[in-house]
């Protein structure tokens, strides 16, 4: 008892492929999806199919009036695939260029950074400087609280502060007077 499985993906594709070529003629999606199943490709995944087979441009298609017509010829293919050859051709050409130049590049900047007494002595000379001048930005910090633009910062928010406060006491006691009956109130 075998059981028959479905076809993958790329099975599918070919097949639906094999119709374009076949024939040589043009579709709508419903004569697609009639002639899927006689190639092994159910009605329902032909739609995906050959979708997938016009986002890869093996199967042209076009809209004419309100109906979508597909189509693929085997001199498409041909022509699609010498131009997919050129094209990385092409970019592999140019890949190597830069590779030619990046490699010429790293080894003029190579030169004259050989290993040398004066260069190590610059190197320890360098480390000693961003060494000094990371302990001084760390003191630098340490003064901020002292820096007068800070200190100005803070009055302007302690002012702010201190106006929201007297709003919201205003606010507040206008609520509560409002609430006190005439006759309670003290005149």
């Amino acid at each position: 008892m075998s059981k028959k499985r479905g076809l993958s993906l790329e099975e599918k594709r070919e097949q639906m492929l094999q119709i374009f070529y076949e024939s040589q003629d043009f579709f709508l999606l419903k004569e697609l999806e009639k002639m899927g199943p006689k190639k092994g490709v159910i009605s329902q995944s032909v739609k995906d199919v050959v979708q997938s087979l016009v986002d890869d441009d093996l199967v042209l298609k076009d809209k004419i009036g309100t109906s979508v017509y597909f189509w693929s010829l085997p001199s498409c293919a041909g022509n699609q695939l010498r131009n997919t050859y050129n094209k990385l051709e092409s970019d592999l050409s140019n890949s190597r260029k830069r590779y030619m130049e990046l490699v010429e590049h790293r080894d003029n900047l190579k030169r004259g950074r050989e290993d040398s007494e004066e260069r190590e002595a610059a190197l320890e000379g360098l480390k000693a400087v961003e060494l000094h001048h990371k302990k001084l930005k760390e003191e630098l910090g340490a003064y901020a609280d002292s820096d007068p633009a800070a200190v100005e910062a803070m009055r302007d928010a302690i002012d702010v502060a201190h106006s929201a406060a007297n709003r919201q006491h205003f606010h507040f006691a206008t609520m509560v007077f409002n609430h006190i009956p005439r006759s309670k109130r003290a005149t």
